[in-house]
């Protein structure tokens, strides 16, 4: 089965950068390189809200809330997609998640900071 392996979150203060890693892994013969990845994000409490989003183009868009903050990269030969956030504040904390059509939804990765 397909799966997605996501990495990268963490503690922070504010102010400091991380970045998001995602992976499609397992049985990739139903996987499409035409369709995107995207990630999301959910705080507690909160609903899971859409941050950006890129295509095999490398051709990215973003959610009004990151700000500029947020970019979106894709290694197409890998399977991979990164997310890099900058200046982060604590309204950034929550569980993101990246998706992809090809697997269910992974555990999401962590990303707490600080004041």
């Amino acid at each position: 089965q397909v799966h997605l392996v996501e990495s990268g979150g963490g503690s922070v203060q504010a102010g400091g950068s991380l970045k998001l890693s995602c992976k499609l892994a397992g049985d990739l013969s139903g996987y499409s390189v035409l369709d995107l990845f995207r990630y999301y994000r959910q705080a507690p409490g909160k609903e899971r809200e859409w941050l950006a989003s890129i295509n095999w183009r490398q051709e990215a868009e973003y959610s009004n809330i990151t700000k500029g903050r947020f970019t979106i990269s894709r290694d197409i030969a890998k399977h991979r997609v990164e997310l890099q956030i900058r200046d982060l504040n604590p309204d950034d904390s929550g569980l993101y998640f990246c998706h992809h059509s090809a697997a269910p939804w992974g555990q999401g990765t962590q990303v707490t900071v600080s004041a």
